[in-house]
């Protein structure tokens, strides 16, 4: 059961963060991988490490999602590597504060860009190789953030992630008839180079928000792709499914006991 041996599959934003998660749970199940991003020495970084889990082939091709013609060259690239695609993770995304009062359309238009639009042309660009495979699967990275709740300062992160959604429950009606599904994982808050980034009071408040007293690992995220990516779960199709430690159940932080 649960056989991932000789897939291909194409992880876009897999040299870091939760897409490196994801990449290294399919390479370590014997998947054949290719990862995508914008910087090369973090692609070349990232191949090596998952070169070194002993598991499927591993290639890096150089992709900016915002742009339907690299999204070709990578399906092209991965078609030509592992002899097609079979299962698409659009985990690509981007996530900087922009207060909404002094949001610019510049701000706005960059993350709806990769967030949104970068899913698409992926998905778009990939759309051949998943057809001819006949067990096609498609996962996109969303979020709690826009879908379940919110948090000042990242109402464009926000909508892009809900936006996801939508493009979900379509593509996968659109797409049933080719044995293709398409889900989205909703990650709560995964410990990665960008929340470090927030700093440590930021991380050790949403630590006590977690009524699993943890934050999340890109793997946990990378564990659910792969599930979805399996032939026994065909039968799962438009859903979204948040990965938390269950931080959207309280409904207030006082719910949270240590």
């Amino acid at each position: 059961m649960f056989d991932l041996q000789s897939a291909s599959v194409v992880v876009t934003g897999g040299s870091k963060g939760i897409g490196r998660g994801i990449a290294s749970v399919f390479a370590k199940a014997g998947a054949n991988v290719a990862i995508a991003a914008r910087s090369a020495a973090e692609l070349d970084a990232a191949v090596a490490d998952l070169d070194a889990l002993g598991g499927g082939k591993v290639l890096g091709i150089q992709t900016d999602v915002t742009d339907p013609a690299s999204c070709a060259n990578l399906a092209a690239g991965v078609s030509e590597a592992f002899g097609g695609i079979d299962v698409v993770c659009a985990n690509a995304g981007i996530f900087p504060e922009a207060p909404l009062a002094t949001m610019t359309p510049a701000q706005l238009a960059e993350v709806l860009d990769i967030n949104v639009k970068g899913n698409v042309y992926t998905v778009q660009a990939c759309l051949d190789g998943l057809i001819a495979s006949g067990r096609g699967r498609v996962i996109l990275t969303s979020s709690i953030t826009g879908p379940i709740t919110g948090f000042p300062g990242w109402s464009h992160y926000g909508a892009s992630k809900a936006a996801q959604l939508g493009f979900m429950r379509t593509a996968a009606i659109e797409l049933a008839p080719h044995g293709i599904t398409v889900n989205a994982v909703l990650p709560g808050n995964i410990f990665t180079e960008g929340l470090a980034d927030m700093g440590e009071d930021y991380i050790a408040g949403m630590t006590r928000a977690i009524p699993a007293g943890a934050l999340g690992k890109p793997e946990d995220i990378g564990h659910l792709a792969a599930f979805l990516a399996t032939v026994e779960a065909g039968y799962i199709t438009g859903q979204a499914i948040a990965v938390d430690g269950g931080q959207v159940l309280p409904e207030s932080p006082d719910a949270v006991r240590p």
